[in-house]
C-alpha cells in the first residue's frame, strides 16, 4: 500500500512560481509511475504531469507543457511539481497518485492511489 501526502501549495500572483511535494509512504514507491491532476471547482480532475519509476520518461497536459516540471527522488520517496508563469486558470487543487505501473499515465483510472490534495490559488 501506498499513503501520499502533499505540500507546497498556496496563494502566489500570476507569473508567479510554486514548487509542491509529495512524500509517499510504504514500500513499491520506486516502481510504480506517478503523476498530478488537478480539480478546480465545478470542473473534473484534470490530468497535469507524469514521470516513469524511473524518471527518465516524462509527460505534461499541454495547458501547463513549458511552465511545470515533474521529478522525483526515489531515495526520498517524493515526486515534485515545479510551476513556474502560474495563471489565474492553474488555480486549483493539486492530488499526487502513484500508477498501478512504471509506465507513465496520464488517465485517472491508471492510478490507484491518491493524496488529500494540496489547493494552489494563483490571482491576477
Amino acid at each position: 500500500q501506498v499513503q501520499l501526502v502533499e505540500s507546497g501549495g498556496g496563494l502566489v500572483q500570476a507569473g508567479g512560481s510554486l514548487r509542491l511535494s509529495c512524500a509517499a509512504s510504504g514500500r513499491l514507491f520506486s516502481s510504480r509511475a506517478m503523476g498530478w491532476f488537478r480539480q478546480a471547482p465545478g470542473k473534473e480532475r484534470e490530468f497535469v504531469a507524469t514521470i516513469s519509476s524511473e524518471g527518465t520518461i516524462r509527460r505534461y497536459a499541454e495547458s501547463v507543457a513549458g511552465r511545470v516540471t515533474i521529478s522525483r527522488d526515489n531515495a526520498k520517496n517524493t515526486v515534485y511539481l515545479q510551476m513556474n508563469s502560474l495563471k489565474p486558470e492553474d488555480t486549483a487543487v493539486y492530488y499526487c497518485a502513484a500508477a498501478r505501473s512504471p509506465v507513465p499515465a496520464s488517465t485517472r483510472y491508471e492510478y490507484d492511489y491518491w493524496g488529500q490534495g494540496t489547493q494552489v490559488t494563483v490571482s491576477s
